[in-house]
Order: structure tokens, then C-alpha cells, then sequence
């Protein structure tokens, strides 16, 4: 792998939206009669069922399959439970999807309640890993991270999305409760907000460095912040915790805050709707809503074709269902027409360089695609830099010939880690045969 400099020296070309000092209150959108709940498979799954068809649940409770799974999600709704459906999202991420019927009247559950005094990181990881903005507070608790600096963004990470500009603007107080709560069960004391393209003024009293960025993406990048914020670059292969600094939405700053104290956990999520005709509309919506019923209230009607994107425009996924939920971590949503949607192609490179003068970490973008397209992902690797990639997008963005450059590289690493894990289990597997056979021996 090569070592070389992360970042490049121009500029990006494209700004981030700002939203205006005042805004209006996000629209509230419900949903009509169900929610659909994404629950990760860690543990064993022929282990005895916790939850099954016909349970019932309250708002807030939380819902573990199976009893010596760790993975969990909140229940965001009061209801019953009438099916437990396998899924499967991208990159071979496994799910059992648990559609949750709405009762008519709400119950909050008081588990995380009777436990929230004193706070602490193991009832915040227990109860709060599926809060608005999916706090990942399960990594301050890693033996083997050292974590000496907490950074919330209060900026998107992507175009057209104004999720946590709008908790910034609006939810401060919920914010500084989350900053004092991190503190108190973290024992960090560095944690820096991080604003975009504004004064640093009115924020003194939370309890952290507020620090600036500028509105060029992809400025709001933890990359981008590491370099450019705290001086630091983070080498090819390596993370921002690896480096001892950990990153948080100010959404999910904001959740814990809000958590600890109504001493409830929150259920609601904000996001942004970008529907074919190019409105933005920031909606405050269920966790687990089906998209279906939020196109439904804004009248948006879905013909073949039509593309509809989780995520921002740079570094968005495409969906395939009406019922695809809205997970804790869902900032945007965006429909685009059939006529107006960008489509890949197979026409080859033609060495434009455009992909190499837009990459922040000046990757020969031109010639690592060449290797992913092959199928060559370890020598992509090695030779062009794949893992200093940060993932922003802007090489397909200003690809000439359509290339999916960033859906190639993403593919990569995937492929590389799969195979990694699966030479590990392997090895592991050799040897604890070898150390059988020398003992029966």
C-alpha cells in the first residue's frame, strides 16, 4: 500500500446548502398503520426466540431476538408484532425485518427509565444505539481504542440534506445535555461542535470547542474534519478512531441528551425529502415508516423507472421497495424521475483526468478503476491507493463516460474484507482442528 499524502491541494467545487437562520418547523409526517424495524444478526440464531409473531410491544421498548444477541432495535411505535422476515440490504448486510401493526393508544415503556441514574456508557450503549442519528457509542467502550476526542457534526455529510444543521438551530439545549452526558460517561472532556459556513456566536455555553468549516464538499467529511479541524491525516488503511478520535451526529448528540432527559428514548427522526420536481421538505417522522407512506402525504407517485435514493445525491443508495423503513441513520430521501435519473454505462475511461483533480486524497482514480472493473480489488489495493478513499463520490459525479467509480470502490472493499474475514475464520478453524487431532493423539 502506498503511503503517500491523503489529500490533495484544490478545492472542491461544489457547496453544501445552508439553511437560513430561521426556518420553519420540520413537517410531521406518521406513519398510517405500520413500521418496519431493521434488526442486525450478531448472535446465535438457533438460540430460543425472545420476540415472536402476535407479541406485543410498547414505544420505546427494546426488542432482541434472541437472548444472547446483542443487536437490538427500540420498538418505535405502541402495537403488535405480526411478522419476522428475513432481509437482506447491500453489501450482504443481513436483517430480520419486524413489522410492528400500530395499536390506538400509546404506552412507553420505563426499562431505559429505571436505569438511566446515574448515567453510565454501558446503559447509554444497552438502550441508545438506535436513537435518532445512531449514536455509535459502543466504540468508546472498545478495549482496544483509545479515545481522547469526541467531534459532533453539526453539519451534513452530504448535498442537499439539512438534518443536523436543523438540530443545531434548534435543538441546542437537547445538544448541551448530550455534550454534559457524554462527558459524564465517557470521562472525555475534548469534544468539539463542528458548524458550517456560520458565526461561532451563541454557542459558549454547551460545553464544547465549536470549531468551522467551510461549505465546499466535501468539507463536512470526518476526513475532511480530522485535516483540515484538528491537523491530523488519517494514513491509508487506518480510521479516525484508530487515531483516538470518535465522531457523532449532532442528531445523535442530541438524542442522548434528549434521553437522559425525559428519561425516555427519542423515536422520532428528522430528514430531508427531495421530491421530482426538486422541493426540499424537512419532515420529523418514526424511525421504521415506510417510505410509502411518506411519498403518500406529499401526493409523489412512483412509476417504473423512477429512481428513489436513501442518502444524499453524492453518496446515496438506491432502494427497490415502497416498504423500505426509515432507519435511525436516514437524513435524506430523494425521488428522481426516470427522465431526469443519471444511469451508468460501459463505455470505457478516456484518461480525462477529471476523477484525479476532483478526488480530495488525489487518488489516480483513472487507473485504480481499471483494476476494480477487472475484478482485481487486492491489486487496486496495493498499487492505487484504494483505502485512502473516503468515499465522498465526486469521481462518479464528474465521470465523463458514467464510469460507477464509487460503487466499484465501495464493492472493493467490501470484497477485500470479506475475504479477509474469511481467510481469518479459516485459519482459526485449521488450527483449533490441528490442536483436537494433537491432543487425541
Amino acid at each position: 500500500m502506498l503511503k503517500k499524502s491523503f489529500f490533495g491541494l484544490s478545492p472542491s467545487r461544489i457547496a453544501y446548502e445552508l439553511l437560513p437562520a430561521r426556518q420553519p418547523e420540520p413537517d410531521k409526517v406518521m406513519p398510517s398503520k405500520k413500521v418496519i424495524l431493521f434488526h442486525g444478526k450478531n448472535g446465535n440464531q438457533n438460540a430460543p426466540a425472545s420476540f415472536q409473531t402476535g407479541d406485543k410491544v410498547k414505544t420505546g421498548q427494546k426488542i432482541s431476538l434472541f437472548a444472547d444477541d446483542p443487536a437490538y432495535v427500540i420498538s418505535s411505535v405502541t402495537g403488535t408484532i405480526t411478522s419476522i422476515a428475513p432481509h437482506t440490504g447491500d453489501f450482504g448486510k443481513s436483517y430480520s425485518a419486524i413489522t410492528v401493526n400500530i395499536a390506538e393508544n400509546e404506552v412507553i415503556d420505563d426499562q431505559f427509565k429505571k436505569k438511566i441514574q446515574p448515567p453510565d456508557l454501558a446503559g447509554a450503549v444497552e438502550f441508545l444505539s438506535f436513537a435518532p442519528g445512531n449514536p455509535p457509542l459502543s466504540a468508546l467502550s472498545d478495549p482496544e481504542t483509545e479515545i481522547h476526542t469526541i467531534v459532533i457534526i453539526g453539519a451534513d455529510s452530504d448535498l442537499l440534506i439539512g438534518t443536523n444543521q436543523s438540530v443545531v438551530k434548534s435543538k441546542l439545549d437537547a445538544i448541551k445535555q448530550g455534550i454534559k452526558i457524554l462527558k459524564d460517561i465517557s470521562g472525555i472532556e475534548k469534544i468539539i461542535l463542528i458548524t458550517a459556513g456560520e458565526s461561532m456566536q451563541g454557542y459558549g455555553h454547551l460545553g464544547a470547542q465549536v470549531k468551522n468549516i467551510g461549505t465546499d464538499y466535501p468539507a463536512a467529511l470526518p476526513e475532511m474534519i480530522m485535516k483540515n479541524v484538528l491537523g491530523e491525516v488519517v494514513p491509508a488503511g487506518k480510521s479516525c478512531r484508530d487515531l483516538g478520535v470518535f465522531f457523532l451526529t449532532a442528531e445523535a448528540a442530541a438524542s442522548i441528551g434528549k434521553a437522559f432527559d425525559d428519561g425516555q428514548i427519542p423515536v422520532r427522526k428528522i430528514l430531508t425529502l427531495v421530491t421530482k420536481d426538486g422541493r426540499q421538505h424537512l419532515i420529523e417522522t418514526v424511525i421504521g415508516t415506510p417510505i410509502r407512506d411518506i411519498l403518500n402525504t406529499y401526493g409523489v407517485s412512483i412509476n417504473e423507472e423512477d429512481r428513489i435514493i436513501f442518502g444524499g445525491p453524492m453518496t446515496g443508495s438506491a432502494v427497490y421497495s415502497l416498504d423500505q423503513p426509515v432507519l435511525p441513520d436516514t437524513d435524506g430521501i430523494i425521488v428522481i424521475d426516470r427522465s431526469d435519473a443519471a444511469y451508468a454505462s460501459s463505455y470505457p475511461c478516456i484518461n480525462c483526468g477529471e476523477c484525479v483533480r476532483a478526488c480530495p486524497a488525489r487518488i489516480q482514480v483513472h487507473m485504480l478503476v481499471r483494476f476494480l472493473e477487472a475484478g482485481h480489488y487486492e491489486e487496486g489495493a496495493d498499487n492505487y491507493d484504494l483505502f485512502s478513499c473516503m468515499e465522498c463520490g465526486l469521481c462518479s459525479f464528474v465521470c465523463v463516460s458514467k464510469i460507477p467509480i464509487f460503487q466499484y470502490i465501495k464493492l472493493a472493499k467490501y470484497e477485500i474484507e470479506r475475504a479477509k474475514t474469511a481467510e481469518a475464520m479459516e485459519t482459526t478453524e485449521t488450527k483449533t482442528i490441528e490442536a483436537t487431532e494433537a491432543t487425541d493423539g
